[in-house]
C-alpha cells in the first residue's frame, strides 16, 4: 500500500475510508485526516493523519501487497464443528505441525464477522496447491456439521453466520479494490474436497 495523507485520492484512500467506516469517495479531507488520527491516537501509534506502513498494518493491511501478481481470491474454511471459535493461533499450530512456516491463509473470518489478518498478503501464501504464489486464501471458521452428528469431520457444509458472510463480502469488495483483475474461486475448485461448502464462484461472481 503506498502511504497517503490529507490530499491524496484514489483506490487506496477508499480501502482506508471504509476500514475507518467512512464514505468511501476516495478523497483524503479533513474528516478523513481526523479519523485517522483518533485510530493513529487508540492504537498507540505516532499522530500525524499520515498512513504509513504502521498504520496500514494496524487496520490489517500489508505495506506491499503489490509485490505479488494477484488474479486469484480463493475462498477456505477450517473444517471445523458448527458454532465452535477457532483462533488464528490454533490455525497456525495446524499448519506448523504440517511443515508449513506460518498460517497458511492471509485472512480469516471469524464467527461473530471479524476479519483476522493471517500472514501479510506480500508473501505467497500455503492454502491451494499449485495457486499460492497468485493468490490471496481467504478462511471462515466452521464448514462441519456439530459435533454431535456422526462423522462431523468427514462431512463438509456451508456453516457461515449472518456476520461471516456479511465479512465476507466486504473483504471480498476490499480485496477486488486492489486487485481488480481477480476472480474468487471456492477451493473445491481445486481440490477433490467440499471447502468451503458453498459455490463460492458462483456467488461472488458479480463482486
Amino acid at each position: 500500500m503506498q502511504t497517503i495523507k490529507k490530499g491524496s485520492r484514489g483506490n487506496d484512500v477508499k480501502l482506508l475510508q471504509r476500514k475507518l467506516n467512512l464514505m468511501a469517495d476516495g478523497i483524503f479531507g479533513s474528516l478523513t485526516e481526523e479519523s485517522v488520527k483518533e485510530f493513529q491516537k487508540a492504537n498507540m501509534l505516532k499522530v500525524d493523519g499520515i498512513v504509513g506502513p504502521k498504520t496500514w498494518e494496524a487496520l490489517g493491511m500489508s505495506g506491499a501487497s503489490e509485490s505479488r501478481r494477484i488474479d486469484e481470491i480463493i475462498i477456505h474454511y477450517t473444517a471445523t464443528p458448527q458454532g465452535e471459535e477457532f483462533s488464528n493461533d490454533k490455525i497456525r499450530a495446524s499448519h506448523l505441525a504440517r511443515g508449513f512456516s506460518d498460517i497458511g491463509y492471509h485472512y480469516v473470518v471469524g464467527l461473530k464477522g471479524e476479519i483476522r489478518p493471517g500472514r501479510r498478503e506480500s508473501i505467497s501464501g500455503a492454502h491451494c496447491t499449485g495457486h499460492n504464489a497468485r493468490s490471496i486464501g481467504v478462511c471462515y471458521v466452521g464448514g462441519c456439521p456439530p459435533r454431535t452428528v456422526m462423522n462431523w469431520q468427514k462431512t463438509g457444509i456451508d456453516t457461515r453466520t449472518p456476520e461471516q458472510k456479511t465479512a465476507l463480502l466486504k473483504l471480498i469488495k476490499e480485496l477486488k479494490t486492489r486487485y481488480p483483475h481477480a476472480t474468487v474461486h471456492g477451493h473445491r475448485e481445486f481440490a477433490k474436497k467440499p471447502c468451503p461448502g458453498f459455490d463460492a464462484k458462483s456467488e461472488y461472481q458479480n463482486v
